[in-house]
């Protein structure tokens, strides 16, 4: 599973970089990467005239946990060895209209496999159109398979995309999932495939809908000043960049997640 899971994870990502290309003038730079211990991964960062930042993420990486994660990872055992992959991706876009988005895929080994990841919209100027069909396709992705849970992994996400100390949501959600091991695992793996499908047939509709919408200066002002949110949560509260950087993951590649540029009042 893990080999067919990464075959997925590189197609999906190559399928999403095309998808953003056709949006924008700018294309990918690719920067491959090796960690120390076992892996590595492929970064793929675009910086356009509608993608500010983009970046589309590939990983597996390999080793063995510290004890502070042995304690806190389903299957560990005395030898903490552990096998990762995933795609993990963040778009900063520079129409203040078009809303960011996150979307992050992975399938993780122990003694135990299981799979996680989820993806969410953070719109600066809400559309209702834009979050209905981001919801709704996602709605219709976990309804179409028995593992999958739509209000649950809704709610999910709206608990754990939160500023505890600004008390607001970062963005209007969707859906978030974690240690999906349902005992079919095809099932599992269906459903994950399913997710990336969603994403790919959503998020682009969006941009190309909004790109060229008319923004004012106080418009991209507000959007500089949102964006502090969106760094606040992922250095303060993200399990994934917690998780990258005390496993020795790519440090450049875990932080693309920041924006290019944000303001704080």
């Amino acid at each position: 599973m893990k080999d067919r899971a990464q075959a997925y994870f590189w197609d999906l990502r190559d399928r999403i970089c095309a998808a953003f290309e056709a949006q924008d003038t700018a294309t990918f730079e690719r920067t491959n990467w090796s960690r120390e211990g076992g892996g590595g991964g492929e970064m793929s960062i675009m910086r356009g005239s509608v993608f500010e930042k983009v970046g589309v993420n590939v990983s597996a990486v390999e080793g063995v946990f510290s004890d502070e994660f042995r304690e806190r990872i389903p299957g560990t055992d005395e030898s903490g060895a552990f096998f990762a992959c995933g795609v993990s991706l963040v778009a900063h876009m520079k129409n203040p209209k078009v809303p960011a988005v996150h979307m992050n895929l992975r399938r993780i080994e122990t003694g135990v496999g299981w799979f996680g990841g989820g993806t969410d919209l953070t719109p600066f100027f809400p559309f209702d159109e834009d979050v209905e069909q981001f919801h709704g396709c996602l709605k219709t992705a976990c309804d179409r398979h028995a593992v999958a849970d739509y209000a649950h992994y809704k709610k999910w996400c709206d608990e754990y995309f939160y500023l505890p100390h600004r008390q607001e949501p970062r963005g209007v959600g969707g859906i978030f999932f974690d240690n999906l091991d349902s005992g079919d695992v095809e099932a599992d793996f269906a459903f994950v495939k399913e997710v990336g499908e969603a994403f790919i047939d959503t998020y682009p509709q969006i941009v190309a809908r909004r790109k060229d919408t008319p923004y004012t200066d106080e418009d991209r002002k507000h959007q500089l000043v949102r964006r502090g949110r969106y760094v606040e949560f992922n250095l303060l509260y993200d399990r994934g960049t917690h998780f990258g950087l005390k496993t020795g993951g790519n440090v450049e590649a875990i932080l693309m997640s920041l924006p290019p540029e944000v303001h704080w009042p």
